[in-house]
């Protein structure tokens, strides 16, 4: 009996995850990769014995990650719930030690980080973000007495955005325009379509607690200003679940989820690039029939699954005939999100340094007008707000003895602002690393700095093949989100989908595993899949009629 076949563009964890899942569904699945090594954004570093995570490092919810390292081939494993009672207790959240489950612990070994983040303001002062409510209303009242009441409300109002857009409706598939309309009476009831910014505002007075409770979406590409109030549910997922780090880095988890791949009987290759879907008419509809490198192979399959960009696939990867919705005047109006300057470094440890966090949030002066700047401006500002990632700290091993393996991001405005990165980068670079040790954060950092490199919008859209060089792939503003986002399951061509940050659900490591499932999911209900793979062979697709 035949298997079928699937074919994955990208190795970003979206892609590896989805890849997993589709083991899991029965099918035959190869992974191609551009680069050569797997992770996408995730992709790792090496040099002169630093590591460096190039992208995400902040984990969150390990059930989607232990989920994923518990499938086994040709089982598919669906009707179980996405949310098991027994996770959301969240005072079994594990706060020491090791904090994934047997099956992830086989793979790679997660640690719980506290706090969550650090968060310093210009005056010097610093806020410890780590949901504990006691310990949370302790800060606030030393910093910002008058928002002690109102944080008591925006957590108990992000509870129930919490409850409702993450737990019941976090795995909803909004394919169509009445899956939507469902759900729109209850986003209004919560205030949850508002935008981020200005729902903080309800219950904080102090621009420090508004910063504090609003800044978490730029990790994942949105504008505080402009991302639905959804979001602030955010708060409660690390609240009940936390944030963790794999030991070794996120590449680390990355090798993890591409050996469990491997194990479950699927295919990886690497430095090979993808030169189009291949598509031909089927019955009078476009059809997915499989690839072609830019080698000239062809490589046929019964499933194209994309986690490369969402514009990239249907711009370059699609000819125009087959595109009847996502054609290029939509695919280049939707708005993208913002892209990054990110400064990889190593530098030499001090026993007096400044007490950083594993993971710092170093706030400039402004915030709002900021914000303003780099989404609707596009401009490269003077002043800058920057994530300070300190690992080394949780594990010493991932810089030579003695040193530190940091980086530093910055947000900055994604291609469309024709910043020339060739003659801004060098000297942006430096008033970045020099605000590290005039703010006090690590002094003298200039003479101590052993290993540097940066990356910038260039590196996104050349090497990422990320559309304008965005960071985190279509903006999740209100009218770019549920329905109104990308879809997992292509409506212009049969047999392929998408997966990861610019689909459905949005972006951030949890999300990009969310819709690994999502698509998964299309997958099977397209190809009658229910339970376990009957003979290893899922069941034949449905028929056009049906």
């Amino acid at each position: 009996m035949n298997r079928k076949t699937a074919v994955v563009i990208g190795s970003g964890i979206g892609g590896i995850a989805c890849g997993i899942r589709l083991q899991s569904l029965g099918f035959d699945t190869t992974i191609i990769e551009k680069l050569d090594s797997p992770g996408g954004r995730a992709l790792v570093h090496r040099a002169e014995g630093f590591v460096f995570d190039m992208g995400p490092t902040v984990l969150t919810v390990p059930h989607f990650i232990e989920e994923l390292f518990a499938l086994e081939r040709d089982k598919a494993m669906l009707g179980q719930p996405d949310f098991p009672v027994e996770i959301l207790d969240e005072s079994k959240r594990v706060k020491e030690g090791i904090s994934g489950g047997p099956h992830t612990s086989r793979y790679v070994e997660l640690r719980p980080i506290l706090p969550f983040y650090r968060i310093y303001f210009q005056d010097g002062t610093h806020f410890d973000y780590d949901c504990d409510p006691e310990n949370t209303r302790r800060q606030i009242a030393e910093l910002a007495p008058e928002d002690v009441e109102g944080y008591d409300r925006f957590h108990a109002a992000a509870k129930k955005i919490f409850d409702r857009g993450f737990i019941e409706l976090g795995y909803t598939y909004f394919g169509n325009v009445s899956a939507m309309m469902k759900v729109v009476p209850d986003l209004f009831k919560l205030n949850a379509v508002r935008t981020l910014f200005s729902f903080v505002k309800q219950y904080f007075k102090s621009d420090k607690m508004r910063r504090v409770f609003s800044y978490e979406t730029l990790l994942i590409g949105g504008n505080p200003q402009k991302v639905p109030a959804i979001y602030a549910m955010i708060h409660f997922v690390e609240k009940t679940w936390g944030v963790h780090f794999a030991m070794g880095g996120t590449g680390k988890l990355v090798e993890g989820f591409a050996k469990k791949f491997e194990d479950l009987g699927g295919t990886i290759r690497y430095g090979v690039e993808v030169n189009k879907i291949d598509v031909e008419k089927r019955d009078g509809k476009s059809t997915a029939t499989g690839i072609t490198l830019a080698t000239g192979e062809t490589l046929n399959a019964d499933v194209v699954v994309s986690n490369s960009d969402y514009a990239n696939t249907y711009l370059k990867l699609i000819a125009p005939e087959h595109r009847k919705i996502n054609r290029d005047s939509l695919v280049k109006f939707r708005k993208q999100s913002m892209s990054l300057v990110v400064i990889y470094f190593g530098y030499s440890r001090r026993d007096d340094d400044p007490p950083l966090q594993h993971h710092n949030i170093v706030l400039g002066p402004r915030y709002e007008e900021l914000l303003t700047d780099i989404f609707e401006r596009k401009i490269l500002s003077e002043d800058f707000s920057q994530y300070l990632h300190l690992p080394t700290i949780t594990d010493p091993s991932l810089a030579p003895e003695g040193h530190h393996a940091a980086y530093t991001l910055v947000p900055v405005p994604n291609n469309l602002s024709k910043i020339d990165w060739e003659e801004k980068g060098d000297a942006f670079v430096e008033k970045v690393l020099t605000s590290l040790h005039t703010q006090g954060h690590i002094p003298n950092l200039m003479e101590r700095i052993v290993y540097k490199k940066y990356i910038t919008p260039a590196y996104f859209e050349n090497t990422l093949n990320a559309y304008v060089g965005n960071g985190f792939g279509v903006e999740p503003v209100l009218v770019q989100s549920a329905y109104f986002r990308p879809h997992n399951r292509s409506e212009d061509v049969k047999n392929l989908y998408l997966v990861g940050q610019g689909t459905q659900p949005g972006g951030g490591t949890p999300s990009v595993m969310m819709s690994a499932k999502m698509t998964a999911r299309v997958i099977a209900e397209d190809y009658r899949i229910h339970t376990d793979v009957v003979n290893g062979v899922p069941d034949e697709p449905v028929p056009e009629s049906a």
